[in-house]
């Protein structure tokens, strides 16, 4: 049965731009002004955090959208004291908008005398007085399971299905979807089973983290339009490298579709500079100045789907229809025709 209260929606600082955007999208689809809830998120000068709430949210549906991106810790502190003002301040329900879930690359103990911080992250949230959490392409699936409440983890997979649609109409016979490494493949697999292409997979070797010895690619790519799919990209090294090898091995063009692009270090500089024709990436992260500039790096927006999500979850309805493209294409009205 929905709940009588309004959805009330407040943002951190660490992606100002994409609170605003899925509040202007809830305005348009809810008839009435959705905005974000006036409050204070500020720094001490010692770098202490304070958050002032302005508005009364006692028995309210409050949604705090925050990315825990670079700085990971600054705007995870940020998450869990805003949390804290709120249930403070007799909030009814919590859901904590997590559009990129920092520290999910440390899911497992993959080494002796290892923390397994996504775990740890799981239990602040919880702790801190967050009801639910809703987020977009977890890293590794088991970080649901870290949580004993409620977690949507949303797709970035049909959004990119669309995007190809559109934008390789004509040519999708011609489509090859790739995998980076082994560990990828059920998320690329997802891409091509929707788009009906056929999947390859790019196989690395490590000597030590962060540097890649040597790929090699599994499957004919030979004249292809090859496109990666993965869920991060941060010094891009891998990527970048990953795309060489594709072309060695004789595709035509190369193209990745990155659903949280971290982009840190050398990444943007490294992508301008190589053979990949295009990198699509989500606003998951707040996207930078060169990030923006680049001229082969594009942004597709992910408000239209978190807006909906956000809806669904304060309704009562079903958040995992947002897992079809069906559903998105009226979402995303005016950007994509599928006709």
């Amino acid at each position: 049965m929905p709940v009588m209260t309004e959805p009330k929606l407040i943002s951190g600082n660490a992606n100002r731009p994409l609170a605003s955007a899925i509040a202007r999208r809830m305005s348009m689809h809810r008839g009435v002004n959705v905005g974000l809830v006036d409050a204070r998120v500020e720094r001490f000068n010692d770098q202490e955090i304070f958050v002032e709430v302005f508005e009364n949210v006692r028995g309210e549906d409050m949604y705090i959208i925050q990315p825990t991106s670079n700085p990971a810790n600054d705007n995870l502190m940020e998450l869990l004291i805003m949390t804290d003002a709120l249930r403070r301040s007799s909030a009814s329900r919590i859901t904590a908008v997590i559009p990129y879930f920092g520290y999910a690359r440390q899911d497992r103990r993959a080494k002796a005398r290892t923390p397994i911080s996504a775990k740890l992250v799981a239990n602040l949230l919880t702790e801190a007085g967050v009801d639910r959490v809703l987020t977009l392409d977890l890293h590794a699936a088991q970080i649901q399971g870290f949580f004993d409440i409620p977690v949507d983890n949303l797709y970035a997979s049909p959004i990119f299905t669309l995007d190809i649609e559109h934008h390789f109409k004509g040519k999708m016979e011609e489509l090859m979807i790739v995998s980076p490494d082994v560990g990828g493949v059920a998320r690329a697999r997802e891409i091509a089973k929707r788009i009906n292409a056929p999947l390859a997979i790019v196989d690395k070797r490590r000597e030590k983290a962060g540097e890649v010895a040597g790929m090699t690619v599994i499957g004919s790519v030979e004249g292809k339009s090859c496109i990666i799919v993965d869920d991060i990209c941060d010094t891009a090294g891998t990527l970048c490298k990953a795309a060489e090898t594709l072309m060695e091995a004789g595709a035509k063009e190369v193209h990745s579709y990155i659903t949280h692009g971290v982009l840190s270090g050398p990444a943007v500089e490294r992508i301008e500079n190589s053979v990949m024709k295009s990198l699509v990436i989500t606003d998951s992260i707040q996207p930078t100045e060169p990030v923006k500039k680049a001229r082969n790096i594009r942004i597709v927006p992910t408000a239209p789907m978190f807006a909906q999500a956000i809806m669904n979850i304060w309704n009562g309805t079903s958040v995992s229809s947002l897992f079809e493209v069906e559903t998105l294409t009226p979402i995303y009205e005016g950007m994509y025709s599928r006709g």
